[in-house]
């Protein structure tokens, strides 16, 4: 097969409907629009969301709350997950990634949460803890580094 040879499948293309061409084809002089009123003019019709003057509903809703643009973003892990490591280990956000612990590391960093209990003595870097977490972490005679 080469290029000047491909064809669509049989009856994928058909021909489009012209309107306004003659009373043969059953869509001549209006074409389908009807006689008059607003939506057999060109340009016609109402917007979206026009309601026949009726309030409209994105008006009829209250507004309520705001999104805050300077809200920190962390990706949160607790700390029963670090039993994944080895004793001695060194945790980044990097190898928590590439462990697959969190699915990307947020643009605010990782925060490190206390959920659960840790079993292993671990280095764990991170952009924010939780006090528990410390608690925890040292508990285990791990040492906590805040990036």
């Amino acid at each position: 097969m080469k290029l000047h040879e491909l064809r669509p499948a049989e009856g994928a293309v058909k021909n489009r409907k012209r309107l306004g061409r003659g009373t043969a084809t059953g869509q001549g002089k209006t074409s389908g629009r009807g006689q008059k009123g607003q939506n057999s003019r060109s340009g016609g019709g109402v917007r979206p969301g026009f309601e026949g003057g009726q309030m409209p509903i994105y008006r009829r809703l209250p507004k309520r709350g705001f999104t805050n643009v300077f809200k920190k973003v962390y990706a949160l892990v607790n700390v029963e997950r670090l039993n994944a490591f080895e004793n001695g280990t060194e945790i980044t956000p990097e190898i928590l990634k590439e462990k697959g612990i969190i699915r990307k590391i947020e643009k605010d960093g990782v925060k490190i949460l206390g959920e659960g209990k840790l079993d292993v003595n671990v280095t764990v870097k991170a952009n924010k803890f939780t006090k528990s977490a410390i608690e925890k972490i040292e508990a285990a005679g791990g040492k906590v580094e805040v990036i």
